[in-house]
């Protein structure tokens, strides 16, 4: 069947949505009475004219920074928000995988709001009973289902939401950023769901992520949203390409929309302005390597939040020798620098490259990934010319 002739799952035309922000502020029921009729607003357009349509069987994916409007677009499409102007359409059932857990009671244990949950979802006693153990061994919370809800961590319940989620016979997904939780073991089985979704020709899937290669991995088509507008439709390689000239066009070598720029992406509400590396000889004759990454945080309110660095080592032939290693911890200025050494380096004499990024510490959101963007000269561990790393282990002879 051609794509044409596909069924129209979402259609939106000319949407909008505008919120009103009050010019004062009330610290009490009486003063908001008293100054009811004196009262002033200002009109906030948080969506403006905005238009796409997206078809049966298509991995649609919207890009934009935060503040752009995806997540209110999303809640226009799951009929939390109500349009402004314009018109919005969605052809079949459809499961929001947005604020995941919203009908958890925190009262309850695990075990009974994976049957609550379920419930919301469409599914009936006996589809929730077969699918229990595969749901709970998902999430990765075996020891935890009899405890109140109330104890589980922010990541436990998402990981829980999710699993109950994926149960759902719906046929349009809405997937946010809001999937990329847990440690890198789980995000790659939600990965490996989304692909399993992807041969599904009956599913359809709207996808908003940071991950420009996931977007390009999934998306059939995407879009890119900017201070409220639409500003790119199509493929998702050109729009991955919009999405990096709008938000790191120091990056663009070029103007062929179709060239593929792998080498930076993410929110940048938390950028990686420089990364130094060099290697230090000690006065023992042994090598190490110092890297000095310089942190700006572009969005104030993200202070006094948990990130991640993690740098990553590649050889001259792009093989990936080291890596990532990770550090928490919480920012607490809007500039500042960390330090990653490696005492007594093994690597043998040559250049190196560096992957840096820099993610939130809790959903792995990624605000700055550097593909292989900085060089490690390493000119002093070794003489040998073969080989990449140096074993330092020693020979003896055996009777």
């Amino acid at each position: 069947m051609s794509n044409d002739s596909k069924t129209i799952r979402v259609s939106v035309e000319h949407l909008g949505k505008e919120f009103k922000v009050p010019h004062e502020r009330h610290s009490s029921l009486k003063s908001s009475v008293i100054n009811f009729r004196k009262r002033s607003f200002e009109t906030f357009k948080v969506i403006n004219d905005i238009s796409f349509e997206v078809k049966e069987g298509e991995f649609f994916g919207i890009l934009g920074r935060n503040g752009s409007g995806k997540s209110t677009l999303l809640k226009l499409l799951a009929d939390i928000y109500t349009p402004s102007s314009g018109k919005l359409r969605v052809n079949g059932q459809l499961t929001p995988f947005i604020e995941l857990g919203v009908g958890f009671n925190p009262e309850l244990t695990g075990r009974e709001n994976v049957f609550l949950n379920g419930a919301i979802l469409g599914l009936n006693q006996r589809e929730i009973e077969e699918k229990y153990d595969e749901i709970v061994a998902f999430a990765e919370i075996e020891r935890f289902m009899d405890q109140k809800l109330k104890n589980y961590s922010s990541g436990m319940q998402v990981r829980l939401a999710f699993s109950i989620a994926i149960q759902a016979h719906n046929a349009i997904l809405l997937i946010d950023e809001v999937l990329a939780v847990g440690d890198e073991r789980f995000q790659q089985k939600c990965l490996e769901v989304f692909a399993k979704i992807k041969q599904d020709p009956s599913k359809t899937v709207i996808f908003v992520s940071h991950d420009m290669g996931s977007v390009q991995k999934f998306c059939d088509r995407a879009i890119v949203i900017h201070d409220g507008k639409l500003v790119y439709e199509g493929e998702a390689k050109g729009a991955v390409y919009e999405y990096k000239k709008l938000n790191f066009p120091e990056q663009i070598t070029g103007s062929d929309v179709n060239e593929e720029s792998k080498d930076r992406w993410g929110s940048a509400s938390i950028v990686l302005e420089r990364l130094k590396a060099i290697e230090i000889e000690k006065p023992d004759g042994r090598h190490n390597i110092k890297m000095t990454l310089d942190i700006r945080v572009q969005e104030i309110k993200l202070l006094n939040k948990e990130i991640a660095c993690g740098v990553a080592i590649w050889s001259a032939e792009g093989i990936n020798i080291a890596g990532p290693n990770s550090l928490e911890y919480t920012l607490t200025a809007q500039d500042g620098s960390v330090e990653y050494l490696i005492e007594n380096h093994p690597l043998n004499t040559g250049t190196y490259k560096i992957t840096a990024v820099l993610y939130d510490a809790t959903s792995g959101e990624t605000y700055d990934h550097h593909e292989r963007r900085f060089n490690l000269s390493v000119a002093g561990s070794s003489n040998r010319e073969i080989g990449t790393v140096v074993l330092g282990g020693q020979w003896r002879q055996i009777k």
